[in-house]
């Protein structure tokens, strides 16, 4: 099988990686800035292109792994060649290929991906739609290829599931980021932090979130989070109470 890259970010240089060492072969990297496709490429043995117009005709499937915005307009701007068509986006509809392509779905892996660290698929859930059963059929193989883990999931499921992946890791890392403020505020280091977030997703494989609930919200200690309240700023004053306000109300409405 051949798979052309669309996108040379951090979706689709984890990707690629994953695909050739899966022994798929990736004889095209595109990317609007050729930097960033010829960083991708020389990685994986292919070839670069910044044009649209010259992406290659004659592979398998075509990867789409560009900022959500954009694939509509990629999608637009090359012509069908009868192919495999997905994107890797977890919140932009299939619809976004209708009446564009014959054969085409989603190929959604749900993790955080940055450049600079590689990323083992293995584990990696995969949530496949496609437009017809063949193609999804297909597309269900060639993500088992990279992982162990492939669901099926309507546009629909996945918009609410992209969402929770927006709480449970972008938010939760949001929040860190004000414990590494708070830290520095008091001249410590971040990493004497990582045992109890360590901890606390260990917790996650054996019990729910709300199960897993501590701290003093959950007790209702009441002068430990006004003494908190009062060392922070006006901002984090706000967060810390509609928070903490959320995990009174959610383990005994009757108290909020």
């Amino acid at each position: 099988m051949n798979a052309v890259m669309i996108g040379a970010g951090n979706v689709a240089t984890n990707m690629a990686r994953a695909l050739v060492k899966a022994g798929i072969n990736v004889p095209q990297v595109y990317s609007h800035t050729l930097v960033h496709a010829a960083e991708l490429a020389q990685a994986i043995g292919a070839t670069a292109t910044d044009r649209l117009a010259d992406i290659a005709g004659n592979a398998d499937i075509y990867i789409i792994s560009v900022k959500d915005d954009a694939i509509g307009e990629v999608v637009a701007a090359i012509p069908d060649n009868g192919k495999l068509w997905v994107h890797t986006s977890g919140s932009v509809p299939m619809t976004v290929f209708a009446g564009l392509r014959k054969h085409y779905g989603v190929f959604y892996p749900m993790q955080s991906f940055s450049k600079q660290i590689p990323t083992d698929f293995a584990e990696v859930p995969f949530f496949i739609e496609a437009n017809e059963e063949e193609t999804a059929q297909t597309v269900e193989r060639l993500a088992g290829r990279l992982s162990h883990r492939t669901f099926r999931a309507s546009s629909e499921q996945r918009r609410r599931l992209h969402i929770a992946a927006v709480f449970a890791c972008n938010f939760a890392n949001h929040m860190w980021t004000l414990a590494n403020d708070v830290l520095d505020e008091a001249g410590l280091p971040f990493d004497v932090m990582l045992p109890l977030i360590s901890t606390t997703v260990e917790k996650l494989k054996l019990l729910s979130p709300a199960e897993s609930q501590t701290g003093p919200a959950m007790r209702r200690d009441t002068r430990v989070m006004q003494s908190h309240i009062d060392m922070l700023d006006r901002e984090k004053q706000q967060i810390y109470r509609i928070l903490s306000n959320d995990i009174i109300r959610r383990h005994e409405p009757d108290k909020l």
